[in-house]
């Protein structure tokens, strides 16, 4: 059976009021993008395990408010290229495919919207190339700089047993080895999405006291922490989770996995740029009940000094991890407003 696919809309690049999709050349090989509406070119960036289908809601908003809006497949996810090489999804080279897409829509300057991994993408790319991108807005994930300890030993040290959490795994962590955690989640795609969207969603995530799904018990898989009841949250149709299941059944999970383990990689290339700050103008999206904003918040705290340029930062009680599906009116609205403040 044929798996489904993101609808394709109007190629033709003269129907600006329609989303387009295109292949464009870059490091990686090609990048596939969707672009819609004229004006200011704003990039945005997905984070795992997504695609450019979770700015559905956000390209024509973006549109409508004069903006050329053009959300990306990120290097091993969809249609853009997946390279063999587990190294060849460091920041660096994801940061290079950002400025191939902005330099092959013919444009010199972009502002640069990430979320989840999409955020660190666009800060690193914002860090890396000021020269190109003229502002940035993350979401979910706040800012870190480069430096500190090397990843993979930080979390190490969370699944030690004598620690906080007893032995169990961090996910991040669990995705470290290949084929690790593509065994558990590639025989069943669709449930293993279904699950993850669910653990971290407002209306679906676990309650206080449950089980946290961003950890793994000795043996166990992360999808034994999920969500029991079946029940997706209430921003995901069946028809979305048929998207998002159809391009990863199609493409497989590795490249996606393969930033995670990149992490050490990332820490070695970016030693120079250690507590360096993001000086351009930038935002801050959060979700009030999302683990990424409430075990950062020392992160969203050092705004002054790691965001100089931060004219605009919200946590939206209420909202989980999803946080442009979840609440897409009320992200719509607040990017727009930031977007039209910035200098020309």
């Amino acid at each position: 059976m044929p798996q489904p696919q993101p609808p394709v809309t109007d190629q033709r690049t003269d129907r600006p009021d329609r989303p387009v999709h295109r292949l464009v050349a870059s490091p990686a090989g090609r990048i596939h993008l969707v672009e819609q509406g004229s004006g200011p070119l704003v990039l945005l960036v997905h984070g795992f395990p997504e695609s450019w289908y979770s700015w559905r809601h956000q390209l024509p908003a973006l549109a409508a408010a004069g903006f050329r809006a053009v959300a990306v497949d990120v290097r091993g996810y969809g249609r853009s290229s997946r390279p063999d090489a587990v190294e060849a999804y460091r920041m660096l080279d994801l940061v290079a495919d950002n400025v191939a897409v902005v330099e092959a829509l013919g444009e010199r300057s972009a502002v640069v919207v990430g979320h989840d991994w999409g955020a660190n993408i666009a800060a690193h790319s914002a860090l890396l190339r000021p020269d190109v991108f003229r502002a940035v807005g993350l979401l979910s994930v706040p800012y870190t700089p480069p430096g500190g300890p090397r990843p993979t030993e930080a979390f190490a040290r969370m699944s030690d047993p004598a620690g906080p959490f007893g032995g169990q795994e961090f996910y991040v962590s669990y995705f470290q080895e290949p084929g690790r955690a593509e065994a558990e989640i590639e025989p069943d795609v669709r449930g293993w999405l279904a699950g993850l969207y669910a653990a971290l969603s407002a209306d679906t995530m676990p309650g206080p006291g449950e089980p946290d799904p961003h950890f793994v018990a000795p043996g166990g898989r992360m999808r034994d922490r999920f969500p029991t009841a079946g029940r997706l949250p209430s921003w995901l149709s069946e028809e979305d989770l048929d998207v998002y299941a159809g391009e990863f059944e199609r493409t497989g999970l590795t490249g996606a996995l393969n930033r995670y383990r990149n992490m050490d990689r990332d820490w070695a290339d970016l030693a120079a740029h250690a507590g360096a700050p993001i000086t351009q103008p930038s935002l801050f999206l959060g979700g009030g009940l999302d683990a990424s904003t409430t075990w950062l918040s020392d992160a969203i705290e050092a705004y002054p000094v790691t965001l100089p340029g931060l004219s605009a930062s919200h946590v939206l009680d209420g909202c989980g991890h999803w946080l442009q599906q979840e609440r897409p009116e009320e992200t719509n609205r607040l990017l727009t407003e930031w977007l039209t403040g910035l200098p020309a």
